[in-house]
């Protein structure tokens, strides 16, 4: 379902540099309440320096961050980023892992572990409290990091290429899962992928970042309502875009 409610997240000219050199320039974005949007670029452009900046964990030289009207720029702990990676603790058991943004926030242990675990039957994590990661799958140690990713939320998620490490049907079933529970969960998500199909299938719009600097060089709306079904990555719509998204990115590799 597309974001048509109030505008959660605003980006207004961030700029960041490295060591003297500029790696984002001038880059405004925004997501409405409901929307999943992409960042959709070649590797180097920015994409993951962006989402550092737009998290808090780094701050720009020029330009602003805004959650929910609130000036959140360099500040860490108000948008929840989750890498590509799922990073959980090897020697913690899955009800901690999840429970430990609670912890970090203050809550005790015990009260965090209890509310990480009712949601456990949502995520469909049901029996997997106790369990250590290297016991879970892949697929199901991924539902676990974006259960702990929206624990420590305010609605707005980043998700940095969350399914780039997942089997091809592995992937498909997260795909569906994490649409119902974006709608379930009144989540609002920005995502980074490499992936076009994936980009096409799952977005309400896509942004194409690229250049040396990285810009927003392109705002692209997708239009078939989500969910979208198999046969729509079949289809001549979803062809055009694809060929129209290669257009766009023509010149950055």
């Amino acid at each position: 379902m597309s974001g048509a409610g109030k505008e959660m997240l605003r980006a207004e000219g961030i700029t960041k540099a490295y060591d003297g050199r500029t790696i984002i320039q001038d880059i405004s974005l925004r997501l409405d309440q409901g929307e999943l949007v992409c960042l959709l670029g070649v590797s180097g452009a920015g994409k993951t320096t962006l989402f550092h900046t737009l998290s808090g964990l780094e701050t720009p030289e020029a330009g602003r961050v805004l959650l929910d009207g609130e000036d959140i720029t360099g500040r860490p702990g108000q948008i929840s980023y989750m890498l590509q990676k799922d990073l959980l603790l090897s020697h913690k058991k899955m009800a901690d892992n999840v429970a430990l943004p609670l912890t970090l926030r203050g809550e005790k242990p015990k009260a965090a572990r209890e509310k990480a675990l009712s949601y456990f039957p949502q995520f469909g994590l049901e029996g997997t409290g106790d369990k250590y990661p290297a016991q879970l799958s892949g697929g199901m140690r991924q539902r676990a990091a974006l259960l702990r990713t929206f624990l420590g939320s305010r609605g707005v998620v980043l998700l940095d290429e969350p399914f780039s490490a997942l089997d091809a049907l592995t992937k498909r079933e997260i795909h569906r899962w994490y649409m119902g529970m974006m709608d379930q969960l009144k989540l609002t998500t920005l995502f980074i992928t490499h992936d076009i199909d994936e980009a096409i299938l799952l977005s309400d719009r896509i942004y194409i970042l690229s250049g040396r600097p990285g810009r927003i060089t392109a705002e692209l709306d997708i239009q078939p309502p989500r969910p979208r079904d198999v046969d729509f990555a079949l289809s001549g719509e979803f062809l055009d875009y694809k060929r129209t998204i290669l257009g766009m990115l023509e010149g950055s590799y």
